[in-house]
């Protein structure tokens, strides 16, 4: 098997310098669990998941961490809470003051994030991992997170990218889940890989954190939910779909945002201003994913097909958001605008005290009426406008207006 490097490993070995405890959450398969393997080859590996050792965990933590002496690598850890209080207690102990002791991962965010913040405050240094990203798998050393000022995208560009329009057609169909870029594969190992993840992940991931009576109700919520990726979130239309109230969907998406299925992308706005939209934006954090549940087989149909503007907004959005997440960024300052008037830009990305806007197209000759709405951001009090681009399918960056660039998706 390949293994294909993570940006996020330099972030890895500089916290785990600081802190005592690393706590890795991420989707299930993101890659966790292997890239610290890579990372510590020399370091104790136990996994939750097996049944045996599980119960081992809860049944008498103390022993546990006898046998398995830190520093060590628990994987799945949010199966065996039983052990938070035992790390603290051990992290506490320790006259020299360790760092880089105990090395944790977990797909389920919302139970394990609850046991760091009760047991592990202020001892655990925190990491958020999405998939592969597109400079990972392009071999793009370059890893400052994206803002579209001229230095960075100038920086960015002493590297040049592998990918033309149908290599990112087919990257944005393939999604990003490591399993599927190690080896070459054909449509049925993409249909097969999904199907068993998905399957996986319900019997997994789901039936531990939810009490479902009606998984077909749920697998409609799903589709559901990949279908209006790139669209303000809407309830009420989730539960019409599925059949559910809407109490019952806000639960359900709660779980699929913890367990890092999708993103809820919040509008900016400030308290001097009524006008803006308040409700956020959905994001499918895995567009492979996405276009399996939608049943867009191929690279082609998907392209061809009158959800290829979401899908591809969806996939620009996240590779943004992993250039944040591999450098340690776990709460990234990333907004839309919407205001009542319907005036949107995308993605605003706020730095200090400039918000740069970014408009997502699948075209590849943007035009300025695309950008109209950058403007209504120069009456943020106490803000200033910065570089603006639109992210887009052309072959090369361009002046489009003073102070707003065409960006090809490549070059995030």
């Amino acid at each position: 098997m390949m293994y294909i490097k993570r940006h996020i490993e330099s972030v890895i070995k500089r916290i785990s310098k600081r802190k005592a405890v690393l706590v890795l959450t991420g989707a299930r398969q993101v890659g966790k669990s292997t890239m610290l393997k890579e990372v510590y080859k020399d370091i104790n590996y136990i996994t939750l998941n097996r049944p045996l050792v599980r119960e081992s965990a809860k049944e008498n933590p103390s022993l546990f961490f006898d046998m398995h002496r830190p520093p060590v690598i628990v994987d799945e850890i949010q199966k065996a809470a039983e052990l938070f209080d035992y790390i603290k207690d051990i992290v506490d102990e320790d006259t020299d003051k360790q760092k880089g002791q105990f090395y944790l991962t977990g797909s389920q965010s919302l139970k394990l994030m609850k046991n760091v913040s009760d047991s592990l405050a202020g001892r655990a240094g925190i990491i958020k991992l999405l998939g592969l990203s597109m400079r990972e798998l392009d071999g793009i050393s370059y890893r400052q997170p994206f803002l579209p000022t001229l230095e960075r995208m100038a920086e960015r560009e002493q590297e040049s990218s592998k990918l033309d329009y149908s290599g990112i057609a087919s990257l944005v169909h393939k999604g990003s889940f490591p399993e599927l870029h190690e080896t070459e594969n054909d449509l049925h190992d993409w249909a097969d890989y999904y199907s068993s993840y998905f399957q996986t992940y319900i019997e997994k991931d789901i039936k531990d954190v939810l009490n479902i009576k009606d998984e077909s109700a749920f697998i409609k919520f799903v589709k559901a939910t990949a279908s209006l990726s790139g669209e303000m979130l809407n309830l009420t239309t989730i539960a019409e779909i599925c059949g559910k109230d809407v109490k019952t969907v806000k639960s359900w998406l709660s779980v699929l945002e913890s367990s890092g299925l999708v993103y809820l992308l919040e509008p900016y706005h400030n308290n001097l201003n009524k006008r803006m939209i308040k409700t956020p934006k959905l994001y499918f954090l895995d567009t492979g994913l996405a276009c399996w549940l939608l049943g867009w087989n191929t690279p082609q149909q998907l392209s061809n097909g009158a959800m290829w503007g979401h899908i591809f907004e969806s996939f620009v959005f996240v590779e943004i958001l992993k250039s944040y997440y591999n450098d340690g960024v776990v709460k990234p300052h990333l907004y839309y605008y919407r205001d009542t008037d319907k005036n949107e830009i995308d993605l605003v990305i706020a730095n200090g005290d400039t918000l740069y806007p970014v408009e997502i197209k699948t075209t590849s000759d943007p035009t300025k009426s695309m950008v109209t709405a950058f403007k209504l951001l120069e009456n943020v009090p106490m803000k200033k406008v910065g570089t603006g681009a639109v992210i887009c399918l052309a072959k090369e960056r361009l002046p489009l207006t003073d102070g707003v660039w065409i960006l090809p998706a490549q070059m995030i």
